[in-house]
C-alpha cells in the first residue's frame, strides 16, 4: 500500500526543528539540534541515562479474520560536513571558509532513511526486521579561482544498526493489539562521546507509518464505546499513534514523537515547510523576507533545504502571500437555527446581549477560576462561537467592580449555555452594554 497520502504530514514531523529561523549555522538556536524522536545507541543510553534507545507503538486492528500490514520506519541520518582551511601546509578545522567569494560552512546535514517491513501477515508474528547502514566518508578539495588548494570539505556518515520488532496479541473479539518496537543497536564507545558526537549514530525524528489490509485501525483518541477499554490498554512509549490520511479513513496510522490528533493535515494555505510547524507561516515568511543579503548568503551555504526555503519565499506571488494572512472555515458544529441572529436559546428563554444570567458550577472545569464565580449573576455582552463552532456567552460579572472597565476593553468571561441559567428572558430587547 502507498503512503503517499500521508507523507506531507510525516515530512513536517521529520524536519521539525531541522534548522530554525534565521536558518544559518552561526545562529545560537541552531547550535543544539535534533529535539524530537531521538533514539540514541543503546550503549550511549546505558552510559549516561539520557535520551532513550527504543520506542514502541501499540495500535488496535479490527478484523474478522487474518490481516496483513506494511510498516515503514522513517528517520534522519546525520552526515557531518566539516570544513578545513589550508594554513601553513596543514588542514585546520574552521566553522566557515570564504574562498574567492564562495562561502563554505561546517554543518550537520541529514539524509532521509526509510526501512520497510512490507506485506507482513499477522499470523507470521512475532517477527524481527534488522537493518544496517554502512559508514561513508567523502572528501572534496576546495580551490581558489587560480586553481590553488585553499581547503577541503569532509562529509562523513556513521554506521547505523537497529531492528524493528513486531508482535501481536488478542485484545478482545475482532480486536488485535499490534506492537511495533524500534531499537537502535548501533555500537559506540559512550565514554568518549558527547551528545553532539552521538547524534551521528542516532535515529533522529524517528516515526512509523503503518497500513493495514483486511482490517481497519481503531482510533485510540476517540474509540467506539465497545473498544474503549482495549484502546485505553494500549501503552505506546515515546510515540503517539493516530489515524492518518483523509478523514474517515482507517487503513493508515502515523505514529510520531509529537502529539497529534486523528487525520492531521497541513493547512492548504501553506506553500511549504519552514521546519517549524508550531510557528505562524505568515510571521515566519515575513521575517525571512527581511533577512539581509549577507545572512541569506550564509543560509545558502549552510544547508540546501534552507536555501530552498529562501527560493520559495522569494518566489511567492501576492496571492500566495495573501493566503497566509488567514482564512475562515465553516464551523463544524451547526448552530441553533431556532434562535434569531445575535441571540441564544437557553431552555425556553431567548437570551440576547443585555440579558442577565446566573453562573452555574461548571462540570468541565477547564478554568479553575470558574468555581469562584458559581452562583453569581452576570450580564451578557456578546453571543460568540468558539473554534469548534459551539455557541457561548461572553459575560461580565455583576458583582465585579471592574465590570464596566472590562466591557470597555472587551475582556469577558465565557460560558456555554449549559453553564448558566437565564434570569430575565425579556432582556432580549435591551441593547448591548
Amino acid at each position: 500500500m502507498s503512503f503517499d497520502g500521508v507523507l506531507r504530514v510525516a515530512d513536517a514531523i521529520l524536519f521539525e526543528g531541522y534548522a530554525l529561523y534565521p536558518y544559518r549555522a552561526s545562529a545560537p538556536k541552531n547550535h543544539l539540534r535534533w529535539q524530537f524522536g531521538v533514539l540514541m545507541p543503546r550503549a550511549f543510553f546505558e552510559s549516561c541515562g539520557s535520551e532513550a534507545w527504543w520506542m514502541e507503538s501499540q495500535c488496535l486492528v479490527e478484523a474478522d479474520g487474518g490481516f496483513a500490514f506494511d510498516a515503514k520506519l522513517r528517520f534522519l541520518h546525520v552526515r557531518r560536513r566539516s570544513v578545513e582551511a589550508l594554513r601553513g601546509g596543514a588542514f585546520e578545522p574552521v566553522e566557515s571558509l570564504d574562498l574567492d567569494g564562495r562561502l563554505h560552512v561546517s554543518w550537520d546535514e541529514a539524509f532521509v532513511r526509510e526501512i520497510d517491513a512490507a506485506t507482513i501477515r499477522a499470523e507470521a508474528l512475532p517477527l524481527v526486521v534488522p537493518f544496517e547502514i554502512p559508514a561513508t566518508t567523502e572528501t572534496e578539495i576546495l580551490t581558489t579561482a587560480g586553481g590553488a588548494c585553499g581547503g577541503r570539505v569532509t562529509r562523513s556518515r556513521e554506521a547505523l544498526r537497529g531492528a524493528i520488532l513486531l508482535s501481536q496479541e488478542s485484545a478482545g473479539e475482532r480486536l488485535t493489539r499490534l506492537r511495533v518496537r524500534v531499537e537502535n543497536l548501533t555500537p559506540c564507545a559512550p565514554a568518549f562521546l558527547a551528545r553532539a558526537d552521538a547524534t551521528g549514530r542516532a535515529l533522529l525524528s524517528a516515526h512509523l507509518l503503518l497500513a493495514v489490509r483486511g482490517g481497519a485501525f481503531v482510533s485510540l483518541l476517540d474509540p467506539p464505546a465497545w473498544a474503549s477499554e482495549a484502546a485505553a490498554a494500549c501503552a505506546s512509549v515515546r510515540t503517539y499513534p493516530v489515524l492518518a490520511g483523509d478523514p474517515g479513513c482507517r487503513d493508515t496510522v502515523l505514529s510520531a514523537p509529537i502529539i497529534l490528533y486523528d487525520h492531521p493535515q497541513i493547512a492548504p494555505e501553506s506553500p511549504g515547510d519552514l521546519f517549524d510547524a508550531t510557528e505562524i507561516d505568515e510571521i515566519l515568511t515575513l521575517r525571512t523576507m527581511l533577512l539581509t543579503d549577507e545572512v541569506k548568503r550564509e543560509v545558502r551555504a549552510t544547508d540546501e533545504r534552507a536555501a530552498a526555503i529562501l527560493d520559495r519565499i522569494d518566489g511567492l506571488t501576492p496571492e500566495q502571500l495573501g493566503r497566509l494572512h488567514g482564512v475562515i472555515r465553516e464551523a463544524s458544529t451547526p448552530s441553533d437555527d431556532s434562535a434569531p441572529p445575535g441571540s441564544l436559546r437557553i431552555g425556553s428563554a431567548l437570551v440576547r446581549p443585555g440579558a442577565r444570567v446566573r453562573i452555574l458550577r461548571s462540570l468541565r472545569r477547564t478554568d479553575a477560576q470558574d468555581m469562584f464565580l458559581a452562583g453569581l449573576t452576570a450580564t451578557v455582552a456578546r453571543i460568540e462561537r468558539d473554534i469548534d463552532g459551539r455557541d457561548c456567552l461572553a459575560v461580565t460579572v455583576d458583582a465585579d467592580p471592574a465590570a464596566e472597565l472590562l466591557r470597555w476593553h472587551g475582556r469577558y468571561h465565557y460560558f456555554y449555555p449549559d453553564e448558566v441559567e437565564a434570569l430575565d428572558p425579556d432582556a432580549g430587547a435591551r441593547s448591548e452594554p
